[in-house]
């Protein structure tokens, strides 16, 4: 008997794309992980090393400068992202800065605050409860500096206690029967850069729906989540990531261009069609 051959997803006797079934997810902190390739992918395209091990865990990404790392470890209970600047210790302590994502924020959500890393900080001076209060999250002080989702079922907390001082986020589902858990948290040193901070707080409360396929929803039964079917062509998907990899190619070539131009001495004259070296990222 002929083995019959495998065909690719969204292949029609016709030669047509198929649409895959797929579903819209709101609120967008409660959406799952999602694929971290969303983040490493755009942090390769931006010049950033892929400095995993051979065996491919932990995941870890250098910056160009060689400062600040991005890694993600699954061997550990709970899988977690790391983010950090600076010499530091296998405990991460005597780091520069440190920041910790639980695997289920979702990448899009972790990404306002990669993405920020690889981009030249905003002329505007940093406001991270801006984002938040623009979109109705509920800001103010009861003990800590607090910005609470209209829904109640995440936060973005400033705390102050014992002298010591960090960024916290959390969300939280709420099943049919009222018990209520945690999902996910997100602890910051209050030394991470503002401007990274407010790119977290811009993507966690921006009330845009997040795309998952069908068996990619964890907490699908929790009373605050509302799953929309949308049908979409693997075409799109494809698309869609290559678009956002080259905006980060194309901001990479404009920073590298803008520090070359910075560093030029008065007077000098560059000669015609010198490309900046470095100019153009790593292609993935």
């Amino acid at each position: 008997m002929k083995r019959r051959q495998r065909r690719p997803a969204g292949w029609s006797p016709a030669g047509a794309e198929l649409p895959q079934p797929h579903y819209l997810v709101e609120p967008r902190h409660l959406a799952g992980g999602g694929d971290m390739r969303h983040i490493t992918e755009y942090l390769c395209a931006s010049g950033w090393k892929d400095r995993t091990p051979r065996a491919g865990s932990p995941l870890c990404f250098e910056s160009p400068d060689r400062t600040v790392r991005v890694g993600y470890a699954e061997h550990i209970i709970p899988p977690t992202w790391t983010v950090s600047c600076g010499p530091q210790n296998d405990d991460g302590a005597g780091a520069g800065w440190h920041a910790t994502f639980g695997a289920a924020v979702p990448v899009e959500i972790l990404a306002g605050f990669t993405d920020a890393l690889t981009r030249p900080p905003a002329p505007h001076a940093p406001d991270v409860w801006r984002p938040l209060a623009q979109r109705d999250w509920a800001v103010g002080k009861k003990g800590h500096h607090t910005a609470s989702s209209p829904d109640g079922s995440a936060m973005l907390q400033f705390r102050q206690e014992e002298g010591r001082a960090c960024w916290w986020a959390c969300a939280n589902a709420t099943t049919v029967a009222g018990t209520s858990s945690r999902v996910w948290s997100a602890v910051l040193s209050d030394t991470a850069p503002l401007y990274a901070v407010e790119g977290f707080a811009a993507a966690l409360s921006d009330p845009r729906p997040l795309l998952r396929p069908p068996g990619h929803i964890p907490f699908a039964a929790a009373r605050q989540v509302t799953a929309t079917p949308y049908m979409v062509l693997p075409s799109q998907l494809g698309a869609w990531q290559r678009t956002r990899l080259a905006a980060a190619r194309a901001t990479t070539r404009a920073k590298a261009g803008w520090s070359v131009n910075r560093a030029r001495p008065t007077g000098h004259t560059p000669p015609a069609y010198t490309t900046p070296a470095g100019a153009g990222g790593r292609r993935r």
